[in-house]
């Protein structure tokens, strides 16, 4: 898919391709070298959208095979953000076909413990695993998702506090629980107290988002500048940080580009995902500001609330990717490690 990306309008910088190749993320040696480029360059932690489909995982060879079973692991570490989300079948995306569900994200209680089992035998129990004040780190792609496959909050906080006492048996000291903000809210009430009652009931420990584009974007069409949308982003976090009491970990988005995940013989029109507006002159240079700017929130807020996440390290078919490429080679890692070298 990513090797057949088109121009879809004039100046489009469509195909991009990887400095170091096609490689098979799954092979132990191939992620070493990505572990050895992300540690060098001030990357500290992966969080691997993690999936579970029809009760069993799903395209997890990069990370049970790539890098669990790299020999540097200890150098990066990782942690989850469950991409519990409905599996909808767009690759390729046909502009206005209806869409075919391949996989339903929603699961009962007795597969939210066998998800939950899993994660914690498997993957807290390891070195490497991120932690927040010695609690396994967590993440929820859509916890609205998770509120109503389970059958309302009170049922969620009963599975969740399951979950924590689990975790707390296994050694740990607790589970530190993260919620996206895009899936917190839609289907608990749209009012903020609610909202706030329902990340307090099911005991939340931090917010966070998972990239520019699913929060405020610029309204134009086929592209946006990055320098538009990181004036969107800045204030995004400050009014993030205020609507929960809880931390709120900030995004740097290093672009935006779904038009792999297009059917290429389509006509390009505004449509949705994955026929949204491109992001545009998205430079190292830009990216470094952005750094620059996330860095200062953080600072500004101190503590264990500095951390923040970028998007991403390989979202290659999304326009979203540090791995180095043949226009760029290895500059917006060096944007990371000028900006956090102290």
């Amino acid at each position: 898919m990513l090797q057949r990306a088109t121009p879809r309008f004039p100046g489009h910088r469509q195909p991009k391709v990887p400095l170091w190749g096609y490689e098979d993320e799954s092979i132990p040696s191939v992620f070493e070298k990505k572990i050895q480029a992300a540690a060098d360059h001030g990357v500290t932690y992966f969080i691997f959208d993690w999936y579970w489909y029809e009760q069993r995982p799903f395209l997890n060879a990069g990370l049970d095979q790539g890098y669990l079973g790299a020999s540097n692991n200890g150098r990066v570490k990782f942690c989850l953000m469950w991409a519990n989300h409905d599996w909808i079948d767009l690759y390729p995306s046909r502009l206005h076909a209806p869409e075919w569900m391949q996989y339903p994200g929603a699961v009962n209680r007795s597969q939210f413990d066998s998800v939950t089992n899993t994660i914690i035998e498997k993957y807290f129990t390891h070195p490497s695993y991120f932690k927040i004040d010695d609690c396994p780190y967590f993440s929820v792609y859509q916890l609205s998702h998770l509120v109503s496959a389970l059958g309302g909050v009170a049922e969620t906080a009963k599975a969740l506090e399951s979950f924590r006492r689990r975790t707390q048996a296994a050694g740990h000291k607790d589970l530190h629980l993260n919620a996206v903000k895009s899936g917190i809210s839609s289907g608990v009430g749209s009012e903020q107290a609610n909202v706030q009652q329902m990340l307090q009931d099911v005991s939340c420990r931090s917010t966070t988002s998972y990239c520019w584009a699913t929060g405020p974007t610029p309204k134009s069409f086929p592209t946006y500048d990055y320098a538009d949308a990181m004036q969107l982003a800045i204030p995004y976090w400050d009014k993030s940080a205020s609507e929960f009491p809880l931390p709120y970990y900030p995004n740097v988005s290093m672009g935006w580009d779904s038009t792999p995940r297009t059917c290429q013989s389509d006509i390009f029109t505004q449509w949705q995902y994955p026929y949204t507006a491109v992001m545009t002159e998205n430079t190292p240079e830009r990216f470094k500001q952005a750094l620059q700017a996330a860095k200062q929130f953080m600072d500004r807020r101190g503590g264990s609330q500095r951390i923040m996440n970028v998007n991403a390290w390989n979202e290659w078919t999304e326009g979203s990717y540090l791995e180095p490429d043949v226009e760029h080679k290895m500059d917006y890692l060096n944007a990371i490690r000028d900006v956090f070298s102290a």
